[in-house]
């Protein structure tokens, strides 16, 4: 537990304290050496840094509650306890499951993707390393959604190639896979290299069941990576064997690797080492002894008086069904752990480059997940550093984030206005000044809900309720089945009375700004089990009347359908789920995929951060943020705006507070009140007035 506690205890001494950190200690002095002369942009203020740190940590901008209880600390260890307490909120996991989603290119729809989702949301929460976390991805095997790890490989479907090039890319920003046709044109990289990276997953299959459709992986004895290429072999005959395994990047040599890892090991040798857990027998070995017995039984042999049948049952129940079906992969395993080396540098400093980017706004190498020879870091020694003190920690995510949020470098404030364009991006390249940041999709959306109070009702049920006319289109003749066989009557026991029901088909579209939460512990507990005695075969007749069944519907003739209009009646009263949990790509058109989330189908598609006329549109006329701007009755500003003890300058304080972390100048207080005067009520001039300010530009872009 000492990598938990370490953090804290740092923190605890470092709080109230306004002296450098020993990363801003490494970052200026490295600027000294390439020559910078420029001065450092002043720090954020108080608020502006919880609004920064809230919208990065925990997805969302803080509520007016936190903002109280954040302005009641000591000033001078208020940054440092509000980092304790954003970084212990349950929502830290969910706000960097976007951002290892991105990474790892999590998709709800995969096979074994919304599990794995869950995993990784597990492993943040639990702290997992990093390192850790990396291994059981890259080496297991084993069965979709029970066993989720697997949904990784199984994400780019076992195949060796895809796999040799995500593994490189994603858990070391080097882009090998140029290097599948040819030689890399830009770097070191070989295509034999790029063969020997795949090699580790050539054995590696994807397996569906026949029967009951379940999908895992495991290894066989044979790999599909060959050398030479199909292309390079055919001309002069050369006869193509297995290619042999390799890893093709530079390792740290012991001398120079010692000191992190001197330190890593000691950190490892304090924590308990967890209990080896015992395996069974193998599957091949059980059912070789059972075949055996029952041979013996056939030459009349006396076995106790046991049944062959019952003792094959009793045997089958022993079977280790996952060190069998799922086969270890040894390759695999040897090419997890030269990935996670602590000697392998571009493993810590991938992810470091990856987390710079997130939370300062540009990253030690761009783009994020290119290293390559003549690509190298803006800040070798200050990247260096971080590696190695995320090293050091034992891969603790927690602790590298602790260690960017604390920096000055990331509480910097923005480059002057009216900056030439050559002066703002030395200032942000080197670290000096904070680039404009806008809010991740998913973070904006539940800024937004947040803002509103829409996590909750904010009206009592039914006092909202309005009428709503849907086109349906009704069935009014359902017509004959064209064949009816007996055996379908039997099994389906009505014989199809309820498809003669009136039927009614709504079709309602989709929402673009609805969300789904994931239910993260249902998902990580499906149990890995084969029931043996469960998996019998369907007779002939059985597998026909379910065929039948499922095309009931469809074998009716002379059905005749009309369009009617029905009235709803609903009560609007809108509550949203957080979006940070939601099944994930969002489909396309959604809130969250035009603001920038991607199908995360593509290798290296980094998310887009330019404005569109489409996302304006959205802000402007979408229903998020219309039902955001209105002001619900059980909303503390209800009492604010009407009755005898209305208040509105307190209301429109409360506004600024809630919307935009901050109070109103004396001048938007002015506009504001003229704002609410000329509308037809306090509460309609407050929802014009909130809409204006959720639209602005100083919501979407982080201080």
């Amino acid at each position: 537990m000492l990598h938990r506690v370490l953090p804290t205890l740092l923190c605890l001494l470092t709080a109230g304290t306004a002296l450098a950190t020993p990363l801003d200690d490494a970052l200026q002095r490295e600027n000294g050496r390439l020559g910078v002369k420029r001065k450092a942009v002043s720090k954020i203020d108080d608020l502006s840094f919880l609004r920064r740190a809230s919208v990065d940590l925990i997805g969302r901008i803080p509520t007016r509650d936190e903002i109280d209880e954040y302005l009641g600390w000591a000033a001078a260890e208020r940054r440092g306890k509000l980092i304790d307490r954003l970084m212990s909120d349950d929502r830290f996991a969910d706000r960097w499951t976007v951002f290892f989603g991105d990474m790892l290119r999590l998709r709800s729809n995969a096979t074994g993707g919304a599990a794995l989702t869950a995993f990784v949301h597990q492993a943040i929460q639990n702290d997992m390393p990093y390192d850790e976390l990396s291994r059981r991805l890259i080496s297991t095997n084993g069965k979709a959604n029970s066993t989720p790890e697997v949904g990784f490989v199984l994400g780019d479907n076992a195949d060796p190639f895809a796999l040799a090039a995500v593994t490189s890319q994603v858990f070391m920003g080097v882009r090998i896979g140029c290097a599948q046709c040819h030689d890399h044109p830009f770097d070191v990289w070989t295509r034999e290299d790029f063969y020997g990276m795949a090699a580790y997953f050539g054995r590696t299959r994807r397996v569906e069941s026949n029967l009951t459709r379940v999908v895992y992986t495991t290894e066989t004895d044979r790999s599909v990576i060959l050398w030479p290429p199909q292309d390079g072999a055919g001309e002069d005959n050369i006869q193509r064997k297995p290619m042999k395994a390799k890893f093709p990047f530079g390792m740290l040599s012991a001398k120079d690797a010692k000191p992190i890892v001197g330190r890593l090991e000691k950190l490892l040798a304090s924590r308990t080492k967890e209990p080896e857990k015992e395996t069974g027998p193998s599957v091949d070995d059980l059912l070789a002894d059972t075949a055996a017995k029952a041979a013996q039984r056939a030459k009349g042999v006396d076995l106790g008086g046991l049944n062959v049948e019952s003792e094959a049952k009793k045997t089958l129940r022993k079977i280790d069904v996952k060190g069998s079906l799922y086969r270890h992969s040894e390759l695999r395993a040897e090419l997890a752990d030269l990935i996670t080396s602590p000697r392998n540098r571009y493993f810590s400093q991938s992810l470091v480059n990856r987390l710079w980017k997130e939370l300062v706004g540009t990253g030690f190498v761009e783009p994020v997940d290119d290293f390559r020879e003549d690509n190298v870091p803006s800040h070798p020694e200050t990247i260096g550093y971080l590696s190695d003190e995320f090293v050091a920690s034992g891969f603790d995510f927690r602790t590298l984030v602790r260690m960017i949020v604390e920096s000055d470098a990331y509480q910097r404030g923005h480059a002057p206005d009216g900056s030439e364009a050559l002066v703002r991006t030395e200032l942000e390249t080197k670290f000096l000044a904070a680039p404009m940041r806008r809010m991740l999709s998913e973070s904006l959306y539940d800024s937004i809900v947040t803002a509103g109070h829409m996590f909750e009702y904010k009206y009592p049920a039914g006092v909202n309720k309005k009428i709503a006319i849907d086109r349906v289109r009704v069935m009014v003749d359902p017509g004959k089945l064209v064949e009816e066989p007996s055996v379908v009557n039997k099994l389906a026991g009505d014989g199809g009375a309820a498809m003669k029901k009136e039927q009614v088909m709504v079709n309602r579209g989709y929402a673009l700004e609805d969300a789904i939460e994931l239910d993260f512990t249902a998902l990580l507990g499906q149990k890995d089990e084969v029931d043996i005695e469960r998996m019998q075969v369907m007779s002939r007749e059985e597998l026909e009347a379910q065929r039948l069944m499922k095309e009931q519907a469809q074998r009716r003739a002379g059905a005749k359908y009309e369009t009617r209009m029905v009235k709803r009646e609903y009560d609007d009263n809108p509550k949203f789920n957080s979006s940070l949990r939601m099944a994930a790509p969002a489909q396309e058109g959604h809130f969250l995929r035009v603001f920038g989330q991607t199908a995360r189908a593509e290798l290296g598609d980094l998310r887009n951060r330019s404005p569109s006329m489409r996302q304006a549109l959205m802000m402007l006329n979408g229903k998020l943020t219309n039902e955001a701007a209105r002001v619900g009755s059980l909303e503390p500003m209800h009492k604010l705006l009407t009755g005898s003890k209305a208040n509105p300058d307190k209301a429109v304080q409360l506004a600024y507070r809630e919307i935009l972390t901050r109070d109103a100048t004396a001048t938007e207080l002015a506009e504001a009140k003229a704002l609410l005067n000329e509308a037809a009520s306090p509460l309609a001039g407050m929802a014009d007035l909130r809409w204006v300010l959720l639209n602005c530009n100083e919501f979407r872009f982080l201080p």
